[in-house]
Formats: structure tokens, C-alpha cells, sequence
């Protein structure tokens, strides 16, 4: 971390914080308005300071971040965790696509395949 730094640019915070694996994809998600600063959309070259708060559409999902600290060059893992306070929404639950079937009951037979088949929409 580099404490001596009052303000980054956003594209290069997003890299340093590992929200965005490159620069590139920070300004593409910048200059697209998937990434907000303190409410509103902001081009990659806006500054960061300390106790703004970032919304980003991210390739891990929706996030809610609030700056901590600054960095310009992409930390390790444990080090750019603590660029920032996460309060993102927990991601939404994943519904399991796959019947499932008692453990033991043995092979499907043809109409439970068939009725498996109108389920999933195989035609």
C-alpha cells in the first residue's frame, strides 16, 4: 500500500483493489457506467479518495465498496483487501438444475426419463 498518495485515478484503484484483473477492463467498465463513484458515473481518470464509496458492476457480480486506503499497482490478495470495505449484497442464491433422486433407487426407468425429458424441456 502506498500511504503517502491523496488521490488515484478510478481505473487504476479498481486494478490495485483487484476488482478488474487489467486497467483495460476498468476503463471499458468506466467509460460503459457499470462503475459509479459516490452515486454517479464517473470516467476512468476521476480521483478516489479515502471515504468514497464505489459501485461496480464487476465480473464477480454487483459491489458496494467503500475506499480505505489507495494503491496504484495491483496488490497481493490480502493486501488489496484492505483497500477497501466491502458491503456488497450477498450474491443471490443458486437454484440446482438437476433432479435429484433417492440414493439407492437404482436406474430411471424409460418413463422416469421421459417425465425427466418434458422437465427439462427436451423435445
Amino acid at each position: 500500500m502506498i500511504k503517502d498518495l491523496l488521490v488515484v485515478r478510478l481505473d487504476r484503484w479498481l486494478v490495485a483493489a483487484r476488482i478488474f484483473k487489467t486497467r483495460g477492463d476498468a476503463q471499458v467498465a468506466c467509460t460503459g457506467g457499470k462503475v459509479k463513484l459516490n452515486g454517479s458515473a464517473v470516467k476512468a481518470g476521476h480521483d478516489v479518495k479515502r471515504g468514497d464509496e464505489i459501485r461496480a458492476e464487476a465480473p464477480r457480480g454487483s459491489l458496494v465498496l467503500i475506499v480505505r486506503d489507495l494503491g496504484e499497482k495491483r496488490l497481493s490478495a490480502p493486501l488489496a483487501r484492505e483497500l477497501y470495505e466491502d458491503h456488497s449484497p450477498p450474491p443471490p442464491a443458486k437454484e440446482e438444475l438437476i433432479a435429484v433422486r433417492d440414493r439407492g433407487a437404482g436406474r430411471p426407468t424409460k418413463a422416469d426419463r421421459r417425465a425427466l425429458e418434458r422437465l427439462r424441456g427436451d423435445d
